[in-house]
């Protein structure tokens, strides 16, 4: 662990907290995630090496801690106190973020993957009509990973990335950097739709309702610089 040499306390912070990553595993800790493989996916940029080297740092500093699965291999991940009270910190990057820190954003800053696995966790299905749904987002300008099927039931939401053989009732298709700033709020969600930039096509029920079940992110609501 690197030392600034300093008894200041936000040195001794960014001693634990600064290092890459740190910061954005407990971010997905605070969000629910626990299980290694479910990091992984709030994540997907890191690689397992480095995952585990910070988990371990984390839990010799003391803001998280680890137990083994029951019944199964691995362990599970959990904040301790010490962790919890960073979640006001956590809150208030959200904030400056929004506000401070996204006027440059590069192509390379919007990730298919963290994009869709945060949908799915912030995803509603009491919003749509009853019964299984099979939604899918197309990302033309994509090389790699340009479908994401999202699968909806009464008890589950999940996503995939390989076709799940199932009958799709919606195609999403839009540029990543467009769904992404409509899921930030730096987009308005009908006036993209409306436009055309993005298009759906598909079941007419969900299609008419698809500013009402489309989640946003949580960040989105938080107001801009002026």
């Amino acid at each position: 662990m690197p030392s600034y040499g300093q008894f200041c306390p936000v040195a001794k912070s960014a001693e634990i907290l600064g290092d890459p990553w740190s910061i954005l595993i407990i971010r997905e800790l605070l969000l629910g995630s626990s299980k290694f493989s479910e990091l992984q996916r709030g994540l997907p940029k890191i690689s397992p090496t480095v995952l585990n080297t910070r988990l371990k740092d984390l839990d010799q500093s003391g803001v998280i801690t680890r137990r083994k699965l029951n019944h199964q291999r691995g362990h599970a991940y959990f904040l301790t106190v010490a962790g919890k009270e960073l979640e006001p910190v956590i809150e208030s990057l959200v904030v400056w973020g929004m506000r401070w820190a996204r006027e440059n954003m590069e192509d390379q800053d919007y990730d298919a993957a963290f994009l869709m696995f945060d949908i799915q966790r912030n995803f509603d299905n009491t919003l749509l009509p009853a019964g299984d749904h099979v939604l899918c987002f197309q990302f033309p300008d994509l090389t790699d990973y340009q479908k994401w099927w999202l699968l909806s039931t009464e008890d589950d939401i999940d996503i995939c990335y390989e076709d799940p053989g199932k009958e799709v009732d919606l195609y999403i298709t839009t540029p990543l950097r467009i769904l992404a700033e409509v899921y930030m709020g730096d987009r308005d969600l009908l006036k993209t739709t409306r436009s055309g930039e993005i298009k759906i096509v598909g079941d007419t029920q969900l299609e008419r309702r698809f500013n009402k079940w489309f989640p946003l992110s949580e960040a989105a609501a938080v107001p801009r610089a002026k």
